[in-house]
């Protein structure tokens, strides 16, 4: 057996890649066929989402302990990924997720707006106030689309806007859906950062808020985000990635009558989008 370094990625202190040399074929050079074809993008999605699961960057040795890959596996992968730009790798010698996927996921979050659209618009009719939709992006949430209300004065924000998930109804309702340790490590890379005296400030807190949507069903912004606005929000079931909608407004029109109102139309407006945005998953 001989250590190896392959060109075009290097290894953090202490890792190495060992292969064993013999006469035959290694597995990893067969011939391409289908099915080793398939196998190869199913283990580079893999470990991209272990790398976004990590918060965007992760090492060599902990890829190696959160997969079932070999080391020579990922280490091949990682230098096409790298070679691609959707992997780079920093001067720590952590791996990142690379600019290559930004372009792919503006695409892909203007496409699942469009996708969105006419149930959020759906929901605007209904019940007057605007409508949103935002996925779970790199440990905030992102702001997919936006449709909405004919009041003059209305909830407004732009499409693309990053927030944090603690403070949000969208954000609360994907979290309620994560795992428990899920929600820790995202709370201890990104805080608690209060964005008015509203705000969810302590992990307990966070806890027990998480504890109460995940009885009902739906989350509250009750003035968390913006004073004077509240939010009634649900998570889409099903989804690939974390999604969730929300129906938002100034509080004096977005009070316990409107909720009663709103959840209902959300429950509805949340099963018609699961079956949307999952009829293209393979199962």
């Amino acid at each position: 057996m001989t250590g190896i370094t392959q060109p075009g990625v290097r290894l953090g202190p202490g890792e190495k890649i060992t292969v064993v040399t013999s006469d035959a074929t290694s597995s990893d050079e067969q011939p391409v066929t289908r099915a080793s074809g398939v196998q190869s993008v199913e283990r580079a999605f893999e470990i991209l989402e272990r790398i976004a699961a990590a918060g965007g960057e992760a090492s060599l040795s902990d890829l190696a302990s959160q997969t079932s890959l070999p080391l020579p596996t990922i280490h091949r992968m990682l230098r096409t990924l790298s070679g691609t730009g959707y992997v780079i790798q920093s001067s720590n010698r952590r791996y990142m997720l690379g600019p290559g996927l930004i372009r792919l996921g503006e695409v892909a979050h203007e496409r699942l707006g469009l996708l969105a659209r006419p149930e959020l618009a759906r929901l605007v009719d209904v019940l007057g106030e605007t409508a949103n939709m935002a996925v779970l992006d790199s440990d905030m949430v992102v702001y997919v689309a936006q449709v909405p209300s004919p009041h003059t004065v209305r909830m407004f924000t732009v499409v693309g806007r990053r927030v944090h998930v603690h403070d949000t109804g969208v954000g609360k309702a994907i979290l309620a859906g994560l795992p428990h340790e899920r929600v820790r490590a995202i709370v201890d890379r990104r805080g608690l950062p209060p964005a008015t005296p509203r705000s969810i400030a302590t992990m307990a807190a966070l806890e027990d808020d998480l504890e109460r949507i995940r009885a009902v069903g739906y989350a509250v912004d009750d003035e968390e985000q913006e004073i004077g606005v509240r939010c009634y929000a649900m998570a889409v079931p099903g989804t690939p990635l974390p999604t969730a909608i929300s129906v938002s407004g100034p509080g004096g029109r977005v009070d316990a009558a409107f909720g009663e109102r709103a959840v209902p139309e959300l429950r509805r407006a949340v099963e018609r989008l699961s079956s949307v945005l999952t009829r293209g998953v393979v199962g």
